[in-house]
């Protein structure tokens, strides 16, 4: 009987070791430390623009050394 019972029971005992190192990573294990509020303030950081991609070949154009980049 107790062969049918292990492995049965394994897929819950699994969920339960993932659950509680969840709440064990949430409630025991300390916090990162926090920036105080005037961090963000002071620097104000612009967004780089976006990267230019290059120009695709036109699909009329005849396929030249230049054209493929070579």
């Amino acid at each position: 009987m107790y062969a049918l019972i292990v492995p049965a029971s394994t897929p819950f005992i699994l969920l339960a070791v993932v659950m509680a190192l969840s709440w064990w990573e949430d409630h025991i294990l300390p916090s990162p430390p926090t920036e105080s509020a005037e961090s963000p303030a002071k620097a104000q950081l612009t967004p780089a623009p976006p990267a230019r991609l290059p120009e695709l070949a036109r699909v009329d154009t005849t396929l030249t050394g230049e054209v493929a980049g070579r």
